[in-house]
């Protein structure tokens, strides 16, 4: 059958897409400012000064219980058959959370806190992943992971807002962030009932693409492919300053967050570019295929760059592509799961690929950078990635057939 002769699925509207992306960007805007600025701030309040062990603890604990209560979350929205009613009450219980962080009187209530934040944000966020899944067809899946690359970028924005010197009180810096998660969430769980689509939800046995020998195969093959890049992206993220400020001793450190904020913001259009062009051209995988290999390539030249700017070059290029890669591979996931009864509890799992790097990279690190420098590091990265963009390869070509 030609794809012209393909019966069209029912695509929700513009608006709908526009107010999930803001929903999805939501979830970033309750995480980045915490974990990348005001937890350690609050932390260095406590302490006195900054503390790397506590700040490493609280990381640390935070991600394992984020692990299983996003698979906790996205079950009972599976078994219970609703998305909105448990989006909204994750997001409540997080934000309450959220401005009792504030409140810590000590390191340990601190960790605690921040455990129990984890387990709110995961109430609202596996939900919304899964209720993407079934309201979106496999024909916008492209496109809504062009809009999701907006999440980092505006989470990202929403730290700088709140820190901005003299524009939000200290004291009030949570309580804004929590209105602004609010914010973006809600106008999507207010209008958004009824876009649940029945054929979308409904369980089925085919495998989602063309010829692949089993759909189990390419779920698997997704799971490593974005864990092997979210390890290389998180060890950059971590590490940047540091890596630049070894070739360029006093690299200033709002230079490096420009650099940062640069690549987000270039990430959107061109995430939204070429997820229109796997929707319009039925070539859902071969976008992450390309982006993986690309994040080979800037990595390798991060690997042998003796120049600031050759550094530079190679960064924003591996950064880009991994910002593109996450964000489309994201909402293909949900193409390639092949029980849409349990999408929840699924998206969980994956979810890990997002939470496990946060305990493999530091090893990685420790074990090379010290004997064999960054340049190490940065060729394993792009071994992983070159994995991925072969384990994506080898299904990337096949086009996708409706599931409708």
């Amino acid at each position: 059958m030609s794809t012209s002769a393909l019966p069209r699925e029912p695509r929700q509207p513009a608006w709908f897409l526009a107010l999930f992306a803001l929903a999805a960007a939501g979830g970033a805007v309750a995480y980045v400012p915490l974990l990348t600025v005001l937890l350690p701030q609050r932390i260095a309040e406590l302490q006195g000064g900054e503390d790397v062990a506590v700040l490493a603890q609280t990381t640390f604990f935070g991600a394992v219980v984020a692990s299983f209560a996003n698979i906790a979350a996205g079950m009972l929205s599976d078994r219970t058959g609703t998305r909105r009613g448990w989006i909204l009450a994750g997001l409540l219980v997080s934000s309450a959370l959220l401005v009792a962080v504030g409140e810590a009187r000590s390191a340990r209530e601190l960790v605690l806190l921040v455990m129990a934040w984890q387990v709110g944000l995961n109430l609202m966020l596996a939900p919304l992943m899964a209720w993407a899944g079934d309201c979106f067809p496999d024909s916008q899946k492209g496109v809504l992971g062009g809009t999701l690359a907006l999440s980092p970028a505006l989470g990202a924005l929403a730290g700088s807002l709140v820190t901005y010197g003299g524009l939000v009180d200290p004291a009030a810096r949570l309580w804004v962030v929590a209105g602004l998660v609010a914010a973006l969430v809600l106008p999507a769980l207010l209008c958004g009932g009824a876009r649940a689509r029945a054929e979308l939800m409904a369980a089925r046995g085919n495998a989602v693409l063309v010829d692949a020998p089993e759909a189990g195969h390419a779920v698997r093959r997704m799971w490593v492919a974005r864990f092997l890049v979210q390890v290389a992206e998180g060890g950059m993220f971590a590490f940047l300053l540091f890596w630049l400020r070894s070739l360029s001793p006093g690299f200033p450190e709002n230079a490096a967050a420009n650099i940062f904020s640069l690549v987000l913001v270039c990430a959107v259009p061109l995430s939204l570019l070429l997820g229109r062009w796997s929707d319009r051209h039925r070539r859902p995988i071969l976008p992450l295929a390309g982006c993986a290999l690309l994040c080979a390539t800037g990595l390798l030249a991060m690997a042998v760059a003796s120049t600031l700017a050759l550094a530079i070059a190679g960064y924003v290029l591996f950064a880009v592509s991994a910002a593109i890669f996450l964000s489309l591979h994201a909402s293909q996931t949900l193409r390639v799961l092949p029980a849409p009864e349990h999408r929840g509890r699924d998206l969980g799992f994956f979810n890990l690929t997002n939470t496990l790097p946060a305990m493999v990279m530091p090893w990685l690190t420790v074990l090379l950078v010290p004997g064999l420098g960054y340049s190490a590091l940065f060729v394993l990265f792009a071994v992983l990635a070159l994995v991925s963009a072969a384990l994506l390869a080898s299904f990337a070509r096949l086009p996708a057939s409706r599931t409708t």
